[in-house]
């Protein structure tokens, strides 16, 4: 929240004072205008970039389940109707633990070497749809500055042009032109710091849930060893003595 604060106290200073109350709106077109052709695609950097986010941020609460919970009756599955039970389940759940789950359920009748790699094979393809679409909004965090540096160098050139044009070094003729020259960087580097948060949290919410879907798989491989021992899978496994508590 601080970094988004200090965003809107930058941006608010780029807007130009309305004396006669046009608003922050009416503001920012003048800017937008005032920086040129470059500040189109800057905005359509800024556009596709938050419609990946949004669908991206949407998708990952969407797959966020309380794993827990899950593996609980998962386990209660086996132990009441065995695999086709937990099947049910896992079909029944959404999300990419329940589909890893489910792939390695379908091998169990093959072992417990089946159900490991089916469980680590479609462990990646489902990482791979959660990080689906990051790589087109690095992209954007990427090409947005560099076209506002590149339309900073274009109006810098354009300002010079005007200035042998004028035949004098103008003040004002030199600052109006470095001005609108900058508006272009200082855009590009707005959409960047926006879409940069996005990015990030995308990247930490996928993070826990890549953790949690492996811790789970883990779980569930010890489940089922323990019920073909004829063990119930949701009995509590004991934590082995560390090699202090065995020789005391």
């Amino acid at each position: 929240m601080v970094i988004l604060d200090k965003l809107s106290v930058h941006l608010l200073l780029l807007l130009p004072q309305q004396p006669d109350g046009g608003g922050a709106i009416n503001a920012l077109v003048e800017r937008f205008n005032e920086g040129g052709e470059f500040m189109w695609p800057v905005l359509i950097c800024l556009i596709i970039g938050l419609a990946i986010s949004f669908e991206r941020i949407i998708s990952l609460n969407r797959a966020d389940i309380n794993t827990q919970a899950f593996l609980q009756r998962v386990k209660e599955a086996l132990d009441e109707g065995g695999i086709p039970a937990a099947e049910e389940e896992c079909a029944s759940t959404r999300g990419p633990v329940a589909s890893v789950f489910q792939a390695g359920l379908l091998r169990a009748d093959e072992g417990i070497d089946a159900v490991e790699e089916a469980v680590v094979s479609y462990g990646s393809i489902e990482m791979s749809f959660l990080e689906r679409g990051l790589v087109w909004l690095s992209l954007f965090i990427s090409v947005a500055p560099m076209l506002g540096f590149l339309g900073t160098v274009i109006g810098m050139i354009r300002a010079f042009d005007s200035i042998e044009q004028a035949g004098d070094i103008s003040p004002r003729l030199v600052a109006g032109g470095i001005k609108v020259a900058l508006l272009t960087t200082a855009f590009g580097l707005i959409v960047a710091v926006i879409l940069q948060f996005f990015y990030n949290y995308a990247v930490s919410k996928i993070d826990r849930l890549v953790a949690e879907m492996e811790d789970a798989s883990i779980e569930l491989v010890d489940a089922l060893v323990a019920l073909e021992r004829g063990e119930s899978a949701t009995a509590e496994k004991s934590i082995p003595e560390s090699v202090g508590e065995r020789e005391e």
